[in-house]
């Protein structure tokens, strides 16, 4: 009997990611190339064809039930449309699901690629077994996903949870959405590290500066610098972590979940935050959402896949996904008609 898998796609800006993934949540194949995001939605779906023939090639003979994909929003779960994703040039309302479903001859699902990561961890990573979880990347930017009873969160048109852009303080720089004030703005990997940029000077024989080869200083410079006990960086992320620790107030008294799962560069340095978050937390909270633990995520970089796989595996309430058939093959191969169009015919 041959192993089920699903086909996960994750879908960035700048890079595209493909998997094999089994109901235990293990990746069977991956590969990966360079999105080509300015290139028009043709010539990424053209990626997307020639990756998932690269990975069953990897793992061939499985039962391939369907195509899992998690993708940047804003974009429609339901209806399968990128409805106009910032990171992809010219991707206006492109029914990216039906595209897909022709081109592999498999059902598709698509969903935002950060609630995908959510499903990943509450599935198979650091909050397996809770109902509801709240999951926070903390990297470029910050977004996230809420599972909530078992199910995850859309709202209208697939939009609902877009924490990033939840009012925090009403000072500091702008934000790309154009607010002053969003969390994304003043706690993101991408502010951690523009912070210590202003902070530091290059050749001025700092620890920041050092471990940045007198480039531009990152998030990820400042968690390394906090490790080796640099007074400077330890400051930084104090700060980081109390903001942090205010948006995390935010998020626990709006959907009460069982567990807060941190994803993301920034998550790298959870252990040394914890304290301050923590007692940021016991500050600020109303004490029923005190006890709520602050976890790091399991997943990593494979969160997505193994979330985008999970809408193929499982049904919405967390059971197994009964097969979906597809005729007698078990995978499509991609070939080209005369007119150099994608085709697919089954192999047997």
């Amino acid at each position: 009997m041959s192993i089920e898998a699903a086909l996960a796609i994750d879908l960035g800006g700048s890079e595209l990611r493909a998997a094999l993934v089994d109901r235990d949540g293990k990746i069977l194949a991956f590969a990966v190339v360079p999105t080509q995001a300015q290139a028009g939605p043709d010539v990424v779906i053209g990626q997307i064809e020639a990756l998932a023939a690269t990975v069953h090639a990897e793992a061939p003979g499985l039962s391939i039930l369907g195509v899992g994909v998690g993708a940047p929003g804003p974009l429609d779960p339901l209806a399968g449309i990128a409805v106009g994703p910032p990171t992809l040039a010219g991707w206006q309302d492109v029914p990216l699901a039906d595209i897909l479903e022709r081109r592999l001859g498999l059902p598709v699902r698509l969903e935002n690629d950060a609630n995908a990561a959510a499903l990943g961890e509450w599935r198979f990573g650091a909050g397996h077994g809770a109902r509801s979880l709240v999951f926070v990347t903390v990297s470029t930017g910050i977004g996230g996903g809420v599972v909530a009873d078992g199910r995850i969160l859309h709202g209208r048109r697939g939009l609902a949870a877009e924490i990033g852009h939840m009012t925090i303080t009403n000072e500091g720089e702008r934000c790309v959405c154009g607010v002053v004030g969003c969390f994304e703005a003043i706690a993101s990997g991408t502010a951690l590290g523009r912070r210590a940029d202003a902070a530091t000077s290059p050749l001025d024989g700092s620890t920041l500066r050092r471990l940045s080869a007198n480039a531009e200083v990152t998030g990820r410079h400042v968690v390394e610098a906090a490790r080796l006990q640099d007074d400077l960086a330890v400051a930084l992320l104090e700060e980081e972590a109390r903001w942090l620790g205010v948006g995390f107030t935010n998020l626990l008294h709006l959907y009460s979940p069982d567990v807060l799962v941190v994803g993301g560069g920034i998550a790298n340095g959870l252990d040394l935050m914890a304290p301050v978050i923590g007692a940021t937390i016991q500050q600020r909270a109303m004490r029923a959402y005190r006890d709520v633990p602050v976890v790091q995520a399991q997943l990593g970089r494979h969160a997505g896949l193994v979330g985008a796989a999970s809408l193929v595996l499982f049904d919405d309430l967390g059971t197994l996904a009964a097969p979906m058939p597809v005729g007698p093959s078990t995978y499509p191969d991609t070939r080209r008609d005369a007119a150099g169009q994608s085709r697919l015919t089954s192999r047997t």
